[in-house]
């Protein structure tokens, strides 16, 4: 029997108790405070931390002894454990959960998902589905290396303040970035974050502009389903932005979901993404 696991950065949402899919929190801590991912901690924890103290929280991969005793609960029953983990170029969770999966040899199977947030997720989903159709352990990692690279991980922020706070764009960026509109479009290259492209003008706007070159730069794609992920972002930008993407694409399930803590720590509110595998 196959038991799929991630880690907490998947953002999967709903969907994590829908498909019986095993999560190991990585954990935020705040000041001195440790919590674990969407167990203890939430997204306006984060919010209400930076704007306390103008400090970003730090985050901790598992742990190889939290991944040992996490893979062993499902391999003591006879599972086959495919995990899924936050891209290694991002964390260190990767690592950690390859050398504790050692222990258990075939029994767990650890992927790096050179993704993070709903692009990971977007695989652990394809393996289910690839499991629910009976396929082995074998043939969903095959599957699974297949749509890696063809995995769009990207997202829209709205300001660049967290950014700046992670050592992710200069001081002058953020400042010229806030006061002129600007709005970097940040994408996933395998397995690290860059940003490029930019966008100006309102958040609408903006998003509007980014779904529309997804929709040309990938007229080719999984229709199964997309997600469409924020940083608790306001209600009229999710609604629009599923508007858009009900105009631009024909996928069979369009799902939203909210960024968890460690995702929200590093890009701030009102980001937003779509994501989905292309072909």
């Amino acid at each position: 029997m196959i038991q799929l696991t991630s880690d907490s950065t998947c953002d999967l949402g709903e969907h994590v108790k829908k498909r019986n899919i095993g999560i190991v929190p990585l954990s935020v801590v705040l000041g001195e405070n440790s919590f674990r991912d969407g167990v203890d901690i939430f997204p306006q924890d984060i919010f209400d931390y930076y704007a306390k103290c103008g400090q970003l929280p730090k985050t901790a991969a598992p742990s190889i002894g939290d991944y040992e005793e996490f893979f062993a609960k499902y391999a003591d029953e006879g599972k086959t454990v495919i995990h899924f983990n936050i891209s290694a170029k991002a964390s260190s969770s990767h690592s950690f959960a390859a050398e504790a999966a050692k222990r258990f040899g075939k029994r767990v199977r650890v992927v790096d998902s050179k993704a993070l947030s709903s692009g990971q997720g977007l695989l652990v989903m394809k393996a289910a589905d690839l499991a629910e159709q009976g396929a082995d352990a074998d043939e969903i990692l095959s599957e699974i290396a297949a749509c890696i690279p063809k995995t769009n991980t990207s997202f829209v922020p709205d300001r660049l303040d967290y950014l700046y706070k992670g050592g992710r764009c200069s001081k002058m960026q953020m400042y010229g970035a806030n006061i002129l509109k600007i709005h970097p479009l940040i994408e996933m290259e395998d397995g690290q974050l860059i940003a490029e492209k930019k966008y100006r003008g309102s958040m609408q706007k903006c998003v509007s502009n980014y779904i529309a070159d997804l929709a040309e730069k990938y007229p080719e794609y999984d229709d199964t389903r997309c997600f469409i992920t924020h940083s608790c972002a306001d209600e009229e930008l999710v609604r629009f932005a599923r508007a858009e993407t009900e105009k631009k694409f024909c996928f069979r399930e369009i799902s939203e979901t909210v960024a968890g803590s460690v995702i929200t720590g590093h890009c701030g509110r009102n980001t937003l993404g779509l994501l989905f595998i292309f072909r």
